[in-house]
């Protein structure tokens, strides 16, 4: 794990402010305190609250962006079999919620994960139906985005979609024994 877990930032900064959604640049000098950090991006607490950094950004705290860099990062070769869904959900498992240290997966917000035959070069399509933990949640289009492109990543994989959806509305009772023991409630 990355330390020490109180920061400066060396640089202004692009950051997703958390649970808004809305992007926010962090001045350089701003002092951070790192609170997650999940699937290759940082969670850090600022005077005016949470935000998140992509790990494209790590240098701005001082960390090796290789360090930071999530292993599904890398690039991916061309590929005309069909990705794995074992290797589609494993990078979906590197997915988080800001908020929560649990990934998309073991939270049960998503509910299917479609392979379908793509275009004239041979690649694959992936569509995926996932949920939030709330509906209102402004982080919704980032975790969407952040999701879609770690599925991109997947050799084979030409095209992703990650829609949100609200049908059933995800509740507690949907998140893995694993999610459960990461959030204390078994």
């Amino acid at each position: 794990m990355i330390e020490p877990r109180d920061r400066e930032l060396s640089r202004d900064t692009p950051a997703v402010q958390i649970p808004s959604g809305d992007p926010v640049t962090l001045a350089q000098g701003t002092n951070v305190t790192i609170t997650q950090t999940l699937g290759g991006s940082f969670t850090v607490l600022t005077d005016q609250g949470l935000a998140r950094i992509e790990g494209a950004h790590a240098d701005a705290l001082g960390i090796d962006p290789a360090e930071a860099k999530n292993d599904s990062a890398n690039a991916r070769e061309g590929s005309a079999e069909a990705p794995s869904e074992e290797s589609l959900w494993a990078q979906l498992r590197n997915v988080y919620d800001p908020e929560i240290p649990v990934n998309i997966v073991d939270l049960g917000l998503v509910y299917s994960l479609d392979i379908k035959p793509g275009g004239e070069d041979g690649g694959y399509r992936v569509d995926v139906q996932m949920t939030l933990t709330a509906p209102g949640c402004g982080m919704g289009p980032m975790i969407a985005d952040d999701a879609k492109n770690k599925l991109m990543v997947v050799p084979g994989v030409d095209d992703a979609e990650v829609n949100l959806v609200w049908e059933p509305p995800w509740n507690q009772g949907m998140i893995s024994e694993e999610g459960r023991m990461k959030l204390g409630l078994v």
